[in-house]
């Protein structure tokens, strides 16, 4: 090869180089700071569906039917209250799994869980709702029970978890001060499991700070929202906020 050609293949060679570092930098540069989003597929499962595992429950968003019963309810291998009905031990087969899951990791590192309350039918929550608008006057219940057809629980992906350490705070505000109950915040996303009803955020979920109460939602959109630092389900989606009944 003549000199003259050897200078232009390497000329050709630097160009293209400087190209391909010119369009890295370019990318690089126009990407949105702190975006892991982006391909995330927020489209995978339906948000209205109630057989769907992204399905969305609340103040405005009942299911459809409102009768809606799931037809895979199975009971989880793990610890239950002592006076749990037959119908609040059983879940989702998807919630099942993962609560074996997390509960059996937990236990291994010290942190015993129970189940309190897992699905509610559409009777059983006329009954409690009902029960509480008796006691508390329906302004109060609606903060802290759902209307029949409006209920996480009536899902089968919901569930209200116990504390074996310090059972007087199961269903209270200080089951998140719990041993249990912090472990629950740091890890339950691993699991498929977000805190569906965090603190300081009922102008968003419609419902008082529940601790104790986990959404299965799967690996994937729980780990999502943990990466994001999201932690509802209207903040991720996008969705109107649902501070009360119409």
């Amino acid at each position: 090869m003549k000199k003259k050609q050897f200078a232009l293949l390497i000329l050709g060679i630097v160009l293209v180089g400087a190209l391909v570092w010119v369009n890295r930098e370019h990318s690089t540069n126009n990407a949105p700071a702190g975006d892991t989003s982006s391909s995330f597929n927020k489209k995978a499962y339906s948000l209205t569906d109630p057989n769907s595992i992204w399905i969305v429950v609340n103040k405005q968003r009942p299911l459809n039917p409102k009768t809606y019963a799931p037809n895979d309810l199975v009971t989880p291998a793990i610890p239950m209250r002592a006076n749990i009905t037959d119908t609040e031990k059983q879940v989702r087969r998807a919630t099942a799994s993962a609560l074996e899951t997390m509960t059996a990791k937990a236990k291994t590192e010290g942190f015993g869980f129970n189940l309190q309350s897992g699905y509610r039918s559409y009777d059983f929550q006329v009954n409690l709702y009902d029960r509480y608008v008796s006691e508390q006057g329906k302004t109060v219940a609606d903060t802290q029970s759902a209307r029949p057809g409006y209920s996480e629980h009536q899902t089968g992906l919901a569930a209200d978890l116990g504390s074996v350490s310090h059972p007087e705070c199961d269903v209270e505000d200080c089951f998140g001060d719990t041993p249990e109950g912090k472990w629950l915040v740091a890890n339950a996303y691993k699991f498929g499991f977000i805190i569906r009803y965090p603190e300081n955020l009922n102008a968003i979920t419609g419902y008082i700070y529940e601790p104790w109460h986990v959404r299965y939602v799967g690996v994937d959109l729980a780990t999502e929202m943990h990466k994001q630092g999201v932690l509802t389900l209207e903040q991720f989606f996008g969705l109107p906020a649902a501070p009360a009944y119409e």
